[in-house]
């Protein structure tokens, strides 16, 4: 079990040098899931990939057992225990289902490789029938099952999970929550960001929000849950109130 904690204290960074999230300070403990919301343009996507080391913080740090990851390469990062799983469902569209998910596991052992892929099969049933086909023929859901697989494949403690129901059908989405459960149950810890507020809080055990670059809640999800007008942004509102 991860006991820990990946913390992110005060965050500065900057895309197309313009600075887009402000001294932002998270804490997503081992073991539960805690979700990042906020309307579009609030910077969520920005905090995701400068956790990834894509894009490099002006100040602040990203620390795991007291190592300041802030600033490393994407692949230093992943080494140290954090999977990112960047909106867009980024795999090689090209390569089937099996080759996707063999570059996860580059760096283990062919024993634990085979280990991971078992495990990853079992977590994500459907992808068993799709392994010879291409990343292209795939659905949205499928897609989505493949990164995080791939992700989960790493071993990681921690994975940060980019708009992960982004188009999806809700069977579908049921389907990953289900998963998301399971993976913080042995003990990985979780920061899912989600355009469904609804989706996110039913999973997550904290909540902060995310307006114009700056944290402006951070507490309990049922909290939220309890409390729409807590959310300031008609877009989150929208995503707790509509059945």
């Amino acid at each position: 079990m991860n006991g820990g904690s990946l913390r992110i204290e005060d965050l500065t960074a900057a895309r197309s040098n313009r600075t887009v999230v402000h001294e932002v300070s998270l804490e997503i403990p081992g073991g539960a899931v805690t979700t990042l919301l906020g309307p579009n343009g609030a910077g969520k996507s920005t905090v995701v990939l400068t956790i990834g080391g894509v894009v490099k913080p002006v100040t602040g740090r990203i620390l795991l057992d007291g190592r300041n990851l802030a600033g490393r390469r994407p692949e230093q990062i992943r080494r140290a225990g954090i999977a990112v799983v960047p909106e867009g469902r980024r795999l090689l569209r090209d390569l089937t289902v099996a080759e996707n998910l063999k570059l996860a596991t580059y760096t283990l052992p062919a024993a634990d490789a085979q280990t991971e892929l078992k495990r990853a099969l079992e977590l994500f049933a459907p992808l068993q029938k799709r392994l010879s086909h291409p990343g292209r023929a795939l659905s949205g859901g499928e897609q989505q099952m493949v990164v995080l697989a791939q992700a989960l494949m790493s071993r990681p403690r921690y994975i940060v999970i980019d708009e992960m129901s982004l188009g999806l059908a809700p069977v579908i989405v049921d389907r990953l929550v289900a998963a998301i459960r399971e993976i913080a149950g042995h003990g990985i810890g979780v920061l899912l960001i989600d355009q469904f507020a609804q989706v996110a809080l039913d999973l997550a055990t904290h909540a902060y929000v995310l307006e114009d670059g700056r944290i402006r809640y951070s507490g309990a999800a049922a909290e939220l849950r309890r409390n729409p007008g807590l959310l300031h942004s008609a877009y989150l509102l929208r995503g707790i109130t509509e059945p």
